[in-house]
């Protein structure tokens, strides 16, 4: 009996690991591949591919075939209507110079709706979001979030380099995007991150926030199932890869959330938490470069413990110079403040001034830092690309940029609020 289970899991696994659920899914969501039109234009024959070729039963339609049946264009190319949109993917790479292949939108609802999911994943929205809650909503919840969002990852990105599980086939598969397409795919970081950050959120937000319980809960399903689903649409993992990202995330949460009251006031009083947060953050930084060869997956995590480290300094000098602002217990539970014109305002203000302190910031120290580590280790400057996939010069690289990123969010705007009158 447990052999027969066991034998019906692993096909199961199987069956939703395969490249060809994934192409199914997209032509259903109004994807279309070019994969004819790129074997033309080396001048290949257009021939199917026997690998996704499937037996049809007759009379029947096949709803699992892979994608270059039915998403490549005959010899005089795909029919195109006035809804059909031709794209190639959004981000390149500037690490691997990959640009991706164009491809036809038949949905753009669903493509718009799928691009801002994956983007819900990704480090533009980070920038915004943590600093948002941090300086508009609660300074507590945000450096806890920023606590299970890096360690989360540097779990995520390590476990890939150890699986090591390429990315979905290209075809059957159609590359949305490309950005992250160099990395291994097992499991999905994405799903992890949109499966950690809105849980992690309800759970420190439900109690010490007045609002409802199915509101909280519905709000963070909802974002996680969003992004789950926009990496299968991107062509970035398969279904079990998502479904994997997801539960491990859960999992994580179940260790780490009755953790971070005892962290968070670690890295405010702890005695000798500088040291440990450092060597910490480091250590593991280190940890995840000695796992397998350069992959962005890397420069990922390391950006990820550099900007965790950064935050938690931060946290430590600002509670010592009694400039750390979080609600007193006295106040909890905290009231969702009435939205007026002077509270929007303030607000837009403060986030608007705080990320261009944090853009301006990464800028300057980017500008500055990759120059001087190839100048120290004797690298030639005029191949910055190769010279970041070295962990000497990308690991410093990513701490020393993102900790001073996420050190000045939480000390030294806050600090321009209060000389601003803004706090």
């Amino acid at each position: 009996m447990e052999s027969d289970l066991g034998s019906r899991f692993v096909r199961l696994c199987n069956y939703l690991q395969q490249p060809r659920l994934v192409a199914s899914f997209q032509r259903l969501c109004g994807v279309k591949g070019t994969f004819a039109d790129r074997d033309r234009d080396r001048g290949e024959p257009v021939e199917p591919d026997p690998r996704v070729q499937r037996r049809r039963v007759p009379g029947a339609a096949d709803a699992h075939s892979g994608a270059q049946e039915d998403s490549a264009p005959g010899p005089e190319g795909p029919p195109e209507d006035e809804d059909t949109v031709r794209a190639k993917p959004l981000r390149r790479n500037s690490l691997t110079g990959d640009v991706g292949q164009e491809f036809l939108i038949h949905n753009k609802f669903l493509f718009y709706l799928f691009t801002f999911g994956t983007e819900l994943g990704n480090e533009m929205f980070f920038i915004i979001f943590f600093p948002f809650v941090l300086w508009n909503v609660d300074p507590l919840v945000s450096r806890r979030l920023i606590v299970v969002w890096a360690w989360n990852l540097f779990v995520g990105q390590s476990t890939k380099d150890m699986v090591r599980w390429s990315r979905p086939a290209s075809p059957p598969v159609v590359k949305v995007e490309v950005f992250y397409n160099s990395e291994y795919s097992m499991p999905s970081t994405h799903a992890m991150t949109g499966t950690a950050i809105p849980f992690c959120l309800f759970m420190l937000t439900y109690g010490r926030w007045e609002y409802p319980f199915v509101f909280g809960l519905s709000v963070a399903l909802l974002w996680s199932l969003l992004v789950c689903v926009s990496r299968v649409y991107m062509g970035m993992h398969s279904v079990l890869e998502v479904i994997t990202g997801f539960f491990f995330t859960l999992l994580i949460l179940a260790v780490l959330q009755p953790l971070l009251e005892s962290i968070d006031t670690f890295y405010m009083s702890g005695h000798y938490a500088p040291l440990v947060i450092v060597v910490s953050h480091v250590g593991f930084g280190l940890v995840t470069f000695s796992l397998d060869t350069w992959s962005t997956s890397r420069g990922d995590t390391a950006q990820a413990l550099g900007t965790a480290a950064g935050v938690a300094l931060a946290t430590y000098v600002s509670y010592h110079l009694g400039l750390l602002e979080d609600y007193p217990l006295s106040s909890l539970p905290l009231a969702v403040p009435t939205l007026s014109a002077a509270l929007v305002v303030r607000s837009l203000l403060r986030f608007v001034l705080g990320v261009a302190v944090l853009l301006l910031t990464r800028m300057g120290m980017k500008a500055v830092t990759v120059p001087f580590l190839c100048r120290m280790y004797g690298l030639p400057l005029d191949d910055v690309r190769q010279a970041r996939q070295l962990m000497r010069v990308e690991l410093p690289y990513r701490y020393i940029v993102y900790s001073v990123v996420g050190f000045s969010c939480v000390s030294v705007v806050p600090l321009l609020f209060n000389l601003l009158h803004l706090a």
